[in-house]
């Protein structure tokens, strides 16, 4: 039922918090907008997620705030939802219950994997990854999954968990599973933001940003690239998209950069909460990847039943982000999903009534990117690491130029149909081959 804005000053519920000097926020909902949204943005709102099946943006505020909002004509309506009042359930994982499972599942299959910390956060802790495969000590074409950039996504590590979970406990007796390890290196990283999970639990159960300072810096506006490019951040401390003061300033963020280069993966999910969405670059208006990228996420989005498209189709212009980094630097086809929506318990969902739900429904999503690295897509390995591989379609139209990896590797991914493919350096043309995709992979052998 919703309820008129004056009756909601009237009779206030907020959002509580584990911290007495965090400030009483209430949920909101706002008949979105551009005019809402560039005043929002303008105005450093916590834009907590949308309900895109109803056209509404759903904000945490204070009571002056939404009286500022009421100025402007918004149309301001409240939803009570008593699952939004909640403190996270203490089920739900930490930094230290992560690195407990993780742990564990390595004792429990050390023959399917390799545990490795892979940098360590702001205040000195462990970021850990999970390696998954057939062969752990040999290199396959990889696939990351990442949770938690942001601290109060506590659903975000449940889909990470239940991943290797899957995968591990399937390995001996389901033969898709098995020609996923035997073919992948599938690496997770179920807790990204492992400081700020630590302060939301302990401090403020809506913190979202890293540490940095006690004001921290939104991890997610701080990748180089498109960092500070299209208004899509904040270079106030105490916004919630606070970008940091450069491009990459945050160890996390550089410990993130630096296992990406390593392990050059062919897509990524970053998980994120919430809004029931499937995003890919780019976070700029009007930016857009290629055509594949599209098709695979709006695939995901239809698998998931969630809406899929760009930050700024969907929902604003976002800079610095992981996803676009990724796809321009790496050649990462990367994607974000955005679980639940605020009527199942926006960033705290009750545990027992939505944690299995949605981390089985999200397998639809992951599982099917596992299917993509199956093929259709162009492989191979060159002696020589200075060389892009140009494709193009049946219409001679540029699909893509791709930067083989420093191994000389490459994977790219590609739709079905016919191709014209060269092989050059900056000066010279080294092979040209006309290849034919059908749904398998295709595995390219070279006179160079």
């Amino acid at each position: 039922m919703l309820l008129p804005l004056m009756l909601l000053l009237l009779s206030p519920v907020v959002y509580s918090h584990s911290s007495s000097d965090s400030p009483s926020r209430i949920l909101i909902r706002i008949t979105d907008s551009p005019a809402v949204k560039k005043y929002l943005r303008a105005h450093e709102y916590d834009v907590a997620g949308i309900d895109w099946r109803r056209g509404e943006l759903e904000v945490l505020a204070s009571p002056e705030e939404i009286a500022e909002l009421k100025n402007q004509n918004f149309n301001v309506v409240y939803e009570l939802s008593q699952t939004l009042l909640r403190n996270p359930d203490p089920e739900y994982l930490n930094p230290t219950k992560v690195e407990e499972a993780l742990k564990r599942f390595h004792s429990t299959y050390p023959d399917l994997t390799q545990i490795k910390s892979i940098g360590k956060s702001l205040e000195g802790r462990d970021i850990w990854a999970l390696k998954i495969s057939s062969n752990p000590l040999m290199s396959k074409p990889a696939i990351l999954f990442n949770s938690m950039h942001h601290a109060r996504e506590i659903m975000t590590p449940e889909v990470g968990i239940d991943i290797i979970e899957y995968l591990l406990t399937r390995y001996s007796s389901d033969s898709q599973v098995q020609t996923w390890l035997n073919t992948t290196d599938v690496w997770v990283i179920p807790m990204f933001n492992v400081d700020g999970n630590n302060r939301m639990w302990t401090k403020d159960s809506m913190w979202r940003k890293n540490t940095r300072n006690g004001h921290g810096v939104d991890l997610n506006r701080n990748y180089p690239g498109t960092w500070n490019t299209c208004n899509g951040s904040s270079g106030m401390t105490f916004s919630q998209t606070y970008r940091g003061p450069s491009a990459g300033s945050e160890p996390e963020t550089q410990v993130m950069m630096s296992f990406v280069k390593e392990i050059r993966p062919v897509f990524n999910i970053s998980y994120h909460a919430f809004s029931e969405l499937v995003l890919y670059p780019f976070g700029c208006k009007p930016g857009k990847a290629q055509q594949v990228v599209e098709a695979i996420g709006k695939e995901m989005g239809r698998l998931l039943d969630y809406k899929a498209g760009t930050p700024w189709e969907l929902l604003y212009n976002a800079d610095g982000g992981d996803i676009d980094w990724m796809f321009q630097e790496m050649q990462v086809i990367p994607f974000v999903i955005e679980l639940n929506s605020s009527s199942q318990g926006g960033f705290h969902p009750d545990y027992r009534e939505w944690r299995d739900v949605t981390v089985e429904k999200n397998r639809l999503g992951w599982q099917y990117l596992l299917k993509r690295m199956q093929g259709p897509a162009l492989v191979g390995k060159i002696k020589s690491t200075d060389v892009v591989v140009e494709v193009r379609n049946a219409k001679n139209e540029l699909v893509t130029e791709y930067r083989v990896n420093p191994d000389g590797s490459y994977f790219i991914v590609l739709d079905q149909g016919q191709y014209s493919v060269k092989f050059k350096t900056k000066d010279t043309v080294l092979e040209k081959k006309s290849v034919s995709l059908s749904a398998a992979n295709l595995t390219l052998q070279h006179l160079f």
